[in-house]
């Protein structure tokens, strides 16, 4: 059961591995995605239709005629990872041997829907995947086994996706081993350590001047790919504007009034931050294409004093 990226590398060990009899994928309906609004089977269900195994993608899985056709598939094991909505009682019971989902940290940290994100701004030193027995609470669920990674230097929402999207088949490798032997731990979390990652949405990467310098360069690594940390700019003659940031260094002896262009180098735009500043290296004005920070001020020159975004 899964609807992201982040589960088919999971799901193409399933496919291959001789340990595993493959009867099914359930995943969300179809979505219309990007301008045009075409209608895009989530990349789960492409995988599986290639290989022609039966997909269900019910509306809500809570609805008794979704439980139904899961049920006609008889599962000894159902397997979850990002599949994007909470899971009835009836169906935790369903499989005979266990329904495990794969999550992307190091419970009970950066429980919730984007934990990969949460790491990143939380400066975490490292980061993984945690192998648990799904329960009706959020991420709450007993622990099976975890497999972690160090956090790398420039980590980024995507980079840390791919890592640990890589690292999920050994860990539900392992996991099924342990099952098969009898030898699966169930260790209860420590809810006192618990943390939470909420639902990203467009404007979860706005930029905060006020911050230090070291979170807004988080903020932006974090959100990178998606849905990408942002600010706000006012050109002349022109309404104010989005201007989205791809990548930017932390300047932290180079202080300045926060949101305040400090001045430029040959490498990018200097803004001044809460504590010390950041170096603008690559953005993208709303409506145009991304570029180095040292083109855009060519084409859209930005003096000295001039403010961005909001500054509280």
């Amino acid at each position: 059961m899964g609807s992201g990226e982040i589960g088919l590398p999971t799901l193409q060990w399933m496919i291959e591995s001789a340990k595993i009899h493959l009867v099914g994928v359930v995943t969300q309906p179809d979505k219309p995605v990007g301008r045009s609004q075409i209608l895009t089977a989530p990349a789960p269900k492409r995988l599986a239709e290639s290989i022609g195994v039966p997909v269900l993608q019910p509306i809500r899985v809570r609805r008794p005629e979704a439980l139904n056709q899961i049920a006609e598939l008889r599962p000894d094991l159902i397997v979850v990872t990002a599949y994007g909505q909470i899971l009835p009682r009836p169906l935790l019971e369903m499989p005979v041997v266990a329904c495990l989902n794969l999550h992307a940290s190091l419970l009970p940290r950066h429980r919730g829907a984007a934990p990969i994100q949460s790491s990143i701004l939380s400066a975490d030193a490292a980061s993984g995947i945690t192998v648990m027995y799904v329960a009706e609470g959020l991420d709450s669920g007993d622990i099976l086994l975890q497999k972690s990674v160090p956090s790398r230097h420039r980590e980024t929402g995507g980079s840390l996706h791919d890592r640990l999207a890589k690292l999920a088949p050994e860990a539900i490798e392992s996991a099924l081993e342990m099952l098969i032997r009898g030898e699966a731990p169930r260790i209860p979390q420590e809810e006192n350590r618990a943390t939470y990652a909420g639902k990203l949405d467009r404007d979860s990467g706005l930029v905060h001047w006020t911050e230090s310098c070291w979170q807004i360069d988080r903020l932006v690594r974090a959100m990178n790919p998606w849905p990408g940390a942002y600010t706000s700019v006012s050109l002349p003659n022109e309404p104010l504007r989005r201007l989205k940031l791809h990548r930017v260094l932390p300047m932290h002896r180079r202080t300045g009034s926060p949101g305040q262009v400090l001045g430029s180098t040959k490498r990018g735009l200097i803004v001044g931050t809460g504590t010390g500043s950041v170096l603008l290296l690559e953005v993208q004005l709303e409506g145009k294409r991304r570029m180095s920070a040292g083109e855009f001020v060519r084409g859209f020159p930005l003096a000295a004093g001039t403010r961005l975004g909001v500054t509280a």
